[in-house]
């Protein structure tokens, strides 16, 4: 079972609106994470969170949402709130890996998600798989089960999981092919 992680929280200032209210920036990230492999997906959310929860319900049934009370600390406060989400989830289809994906890539699609997570499949709950771009790390990142409780204690900041990534065997998988792997931050940035 893998749980697609949409990291959606941010007030996105610099775009002048958040990231989650983009037009369709929602759908086509969660989309991506359930076309190419993810076998369900949360969304986190924070600045604008009643609107995109409408903008959820409304456009994508099935998929679920987290509010990350802390978003304005940065995307470790989002990390912590999806994967906290996903470890609560005692249920017998419970996940065991999760695969993170931020809302402001919008050209990485279901290829690069498909990728990521064929490269993961035979570690399971040991997986440590990122998505690079021209050698360049990014997203998406697989996070087996067995990585959750450590990426939740280091994770800070907008820095993510980075300071765990850079303690341990990460297996890069080259998308650069595939996308750019570009945030956006700025409307003049958009593709």
């Amino acid at each position: 079972m893998i749980q697609g992680l949409l990291l959606a929280a941010g007030a996105g200032r610099r775009m002048g609106r958040p990231k989650a209210l983009v037009p369709g920036w929602l759908r086509s990230s969660a989309e991506a994470l359930l076309v190419g492999g993810c076998d369900r997906v949360t969304v986190v959310l924070g600045a604008g969170a009643d609107e995109a929860a409408r903008l959820i319900a409304a456009e994508l049934p099935g998929v679920r949402w987290v509010l990350a009370q802390d978003w304005a600390e940065g995307m470790g406060a989002s990390l912590r709130a999806g994967l906290a989400e996903t470890t609560a989830d005692a249920t017998a289809d419970a996940a065991d890996a999760v695969l993170i994906h931020l809302v402001d890539l919008p050209d990485v699609g279901p290829d690069v998600v498909r990728r990521i997570l064929a490269a993961g499949l035979a570690a399971g709950p040991a997986a440590l798989v990122r998505a690079t771009y021209g050698a360049v790390p990014g997203h998406p990142v697989l996070l087996g089960r067995d990585h959750w409780a450590g990426v939740i204690a280091t994770a800070t900041g907008d820095q993510g999981a980075r300071a765990y990534l850079r303690g341990h065997d990460v297996l890069a998988v080259e998308c650069g092919d595939l996308a750019t792997g570009a945030d956006v931050d700025r409307p003049r940035d958009q593709p």
